[in-house]
């Protein structure tokens, strides 16, 4: 009862940035209290390490489609468009699992408890490496099926192929990856893993022309050359981050008998299965309705498979700055209404719904601004015929991004209160009856282009939606005598746009 009392009356939501909270000034740091001081301010630099990280992981992505672009051509460009995606629904399929065994590992520190903080990465990483072992080995047996269901077209379907078959063997290692930098996250952490991933995306990008060319003695291997480079890198970084954690002796590791800990203890496994699924789920949704996107795309042929895969590199970088204010909103939100500071929460959603629209509408205007220059980065050149194609692209679809930014920053809020079913509807019904429906339904008065019309009707749905239901959905009352903990709704938030910048397609 006494956090039903903490409540009081429900603020009414507005959609722009209070500037003016006024509360003494603090020190911000990347994790500490978020319940005092400026929200505005503390926000954006609460927000800056998230955003070095997705700027890291989109550009590793972005230099590699440019060395595949050059050396390559559209038919290569549009064989990775169809297997990143593929990856990316592989990848969401275990990554909700290893969202929440992080959340514990956060909670455990939280609490003091090193011990079961160890117990809850040894037995993240004992069950992601099983499962990206089989869930990986599938992929690989059934990569020729999944590309046809997808409809790859014909001319990319054996760089396709060789390109997926590679990559897969990546797999174990980006998990693990993955879990170590969340993991580090969880105990305070923010620094190191953007070190890592630095040292993954200069391998990677350094690495991808030498493979694919055969400079030196490396043999040339065309496009299974980049997914090999991709190996290389996420493996190295993973050994790595190993040794830097033994060498600093640092609380995540396991030593003599913790080594036990590696083998999935059955409670743990149920609280991540519990906390996983909603995450995985939403992963997954979003892959699938992007699976399903593709296959409409690819019957347009490969010019236009390979232009939609330039255009979601840039779109990347549309979305991160949202990304990483609705992860540090999200995080903010949880401390305060922890705190029964529900008097911060419609600041704080006006804070980060204003500086998500105002970043994501800068971004928007200079990548339609300079289509031209930015295409011809990926070689796609005024010769191109995919260059027409990706420059329509771009002005239908882009400006959608800017209504992602409200349903980004308003559903961080709703998580922050431990409503995760909520949110996973939401994108249900914008992905697939709306974007997809749109697509299909509008096709014979729109042609091609209601594919890119369909991604701004998705976004205008699916912020509708996310309004409607902060201010009247019973979001604030589904975890009234279990506080939520801020590193639990700051890692749900990262479920969607934590694992590579290179794997994630546009949500």
């Amino acid at each position: 009862m006494r956090a039903r009392a903490r409540l009081g009356k429900r603020p009414a939501p507005a959609y722009a940035p209070d500037m003016n909270a006024a509360s003494p000034p603090r020190t911000v740091s990347s994790r500490g209290d978020l319940t005092t001081g400026p929200i505005a301010s503390t926000l954006l630099i609460f927000s800056l390490p998230t955003l070095g990280s997705n700027i890291l992981q989109s550009l590793n992505g972005t230099i590699n489609t440019i060395w595949i672009g050059h050396f390559l051509g559209e038919a290569a460009l549009a064989a990775t468009s169809n297997t990143n995606i593929i990856m990316f629904l592989l990848f969401g399929a275990v990554f909700g699992f290893g969202m929440a065994s992080t959340i514990l590992v956060g909670q455990s520190f939280g609490r003091g408890d090193v011990d079961a903080a160890r117990r809850a990465v040894g037995t993240s990483i004992g069950m992601l490496i099983v499962g990206a072992l089989l869930i990986g080995g599938l992929g690989w047996y059934y990569a020729p099926d999944l590309l046809a269901m997808m409809g790859t077209p014909a001319a990319a379907m054996p760089l396709a192929l060789d390109y997926l078959r590679v990559v897969l063997l990546s797999f174990p290692s980006v998990m693990i990856l993955v879990v170590l930098m969340m993991a580090l996250r969880g105990v305070g952490d923010s620094m190191t893993p953007l070190w890592f991933m630095g040292l993954a995306v200069i391998l990677d990008a350094g690495l991808n022309p030498v493979f694919i060319l055969g400079l030196g003695p490396a043999p040339a291997l065309g496009i299974a050359g980049s997914a090999t480079a991709t190996v290389i890198a996420n493996g190295v970084a993973v050994i790595a981050m190993i040794v830097y954690i033994y060498a600093r002796d640092l609380a995540i590791r396991l030593r003599g008998p913790e080594w036990r800990y590696l083998w999935p203890d059955s409670a743990l496994l149920g609280k991540i299965l519990a906390k996983g699924l909603p995450m995985g789920a939403q992963m997954l949704v979003i892959s699938g309705s992007s699976l399903a996107i593709i296959g409409l795309i690819n019957r347009e042929g490969v010019d236009t498979v390979a232009a939609f895969g330039v255009v979601m590199q840039l779109w990347n970088y549309v979305q991160m700055p949202v990304m990483a204010i609705g992860a540090s909103v999200s995080a903010m939100a949880a401390q305060n209404i922890g705190a029964g500071r529900w008097d911060r929460i419609g600041p704080i959603a006006r804070a980060g719904t204003g500086f998500g629209l105002a970043i994501t509408a800068a971004v928007v205007v200079v990548i339609v601004l300079l289509d031209r220059p930015l295409l011809a980065l990926f070689d796609l050149g005024a010769a191109s015929p995919a260059t027409g194609l990706a420059e329509n692209m771009l002005l239908l679809a882009s400006w959608g991004f800017v209504l992602f930014a409200i349903t980004m920053v308003v559903l961080s809020v709703v998580r922050a209160n431990g409503a995760v079913l909520g949110p996973l509807l939401i994108f249900a019904v914008a992905l697939f009856p709306v974007r997809i429906g749109f697509a299909v339904a509008m096709r014979p008065w729109l042609g091609a282009d209601a594919l890119w019309w369909s991604f701004p009707a998705g976004s205008i749905v699916a912020a509708l939606l996310s309004v409607i239901y902060y201010r009247y959905g019973k979001w604030r009352e589904i975890r009234l005598l279990d506080q939520p903990d801020p590193e639990e709704a700051r890692e749900q938030a990262m479920a969607g746009c934590e694992p590579t910048g290179r794997l994630h397609p546009t949500g």
